[in-house]
């Protein structure tokens, strides 16, 4: 799950979605993943297996992930909607993409700063200055990781080795000294392998919180398809809620779903639950709705670091209006 374990994001390169963008002739919803079935897509899942696309009169096409971001398959026109994440969402529209987020299954931070239980000498993110980070090479990774290091009164001066979904075994086996880990996966797959881990919460360390999943829809298909677009959120939207209100039954959707998938499948309900009891709902127990506070506050310190560029590759100057980059209008209010 390394697109869902950093603050991945993608730099959309506007032209050449341009030159590869398709129309959907159908009336069939693809809707893009970013890496193989996990927790992060239980409201699709059970969405499908309770029939909520099918009472709304839709039909629903997964895309496998390959290799090729959402964000960049829902601006091309090749999806209509895609998991993505707040930091994937902001660096690609502000790189011109023609996207905005509609739902976020996720709150807040999912993940966390890893180091092996057993470093003595690492007890908080200051005590990273000078060690190894086991890296993914995602634009404004190294910004975040060096704001929490310094806001714990280091330098954030430290060294990168990009080994992208091998950086947890770096770390499991001492050849690196940190990683960003997935809390609600790879933090429960390291416990079941018997490789204890403490994580950092970014938010411990006055770094701003943001949306760890949201779901990118196409602008222009949201326009011109507003109500198959408000069926199409509302179902997913219920799905998710159901995935935090019953996650042992949004679990076992997840898996009959995805037949052979899962070897661990225990994995799949504790990570569900996990999701469900911390990350899942806001202050009134909804799952999906997004607001600017949020938005503004963690996109803006990108912005403020100057790791966002525009579709000409130039680095803004001027701080774009993040109320443009989400909307809850699609979201049902009951």
């Amino acid at each position: 799950m390394k697109k869902l374990l950093s603050m991945a994001v993608v730099a959309v390169s506007v032209a050449a979605l341009t030159a590869c963008s398709q129309s959907n002739e159908s009336n069939t919803i693809r809707f893009a993943l970013d890496w193989t079935p996990n927790t992060n897509h239980t409201g699709l899942f059970v969405a499908l297996e309770e029939g909520y696309f099918a009472d709304a009169g839709l039909d629903v096409e997964i895309l496998p992930y390959n290799n090729t971001s959402p964000d960049t398959l829902v601006d091309s026109g090749n999806a209509e909607f895609g998991i993505s994440t707040q930091s994937s969402t902001t660096f690609a529209k502000s790189a011109g993409a023609q996207i905005v987020s509609v739902l976020a299954p996720l709150q807040t931070w999912a993940t966390g700063i890893g180091v092996r239980a057993d470093r003595s000498d690492i007890s908080s993110p200051k005590d990273l200055d000078g060690k190894v980070y086991a890296g993914f090479g995602d634009v404004g990774e190294q910004a975040g990781l060096r704001q929490v290091i310094q806001n714990d009164g280091g330098t954030g001066e430290y060294e990168t080795v990009v080994l992208g979904t091998s950086a947890y075994e770096a770390v499991y086996s001492g050849t690196a000294d940190f990683t960003v880990s997935y809390l609600a996966w790879e933090g429960i797959e390291a416990e079941h392998s018997g490789t204890p881990m403490t994580y950092f919460a970014y938010t411990d360390y006055g770094f701003p919180d943001a949306y760890a999943i949201t779901i990118s829809g196409n602008e222009n298909w949201l326009a011109d398809s507003p109500e198959d677009a408000t069926r199409f959120v509302q179902a997913l939207q219920r799905g998710y809620q159901v995935a935090a209100d019953d996650p042992d039954r949004a679990a076992q959707d997840v898996i009959d779903a995805n037949p052979g998938v899962f070897s661990d499948e225990r994995l799949v309900f504790e990570s569900q639950q996990m999701l469900a009891d911390n990350y899942m709902k806001d202050d009134t127990g909804a799952v999906g709705a997004q607001n600017i506070e949020k938005w503004s506050s963690y996109s803006k310190f990108l912005y403020d670091n100057g790791v966002l560029v525009d579709e000409g590759g130039n680095t803004l100057t001027s701080e774009p209006d993040w109320s443009t980059y989400f909307t809850d209008e699609y979201l049902s209010t009951q």
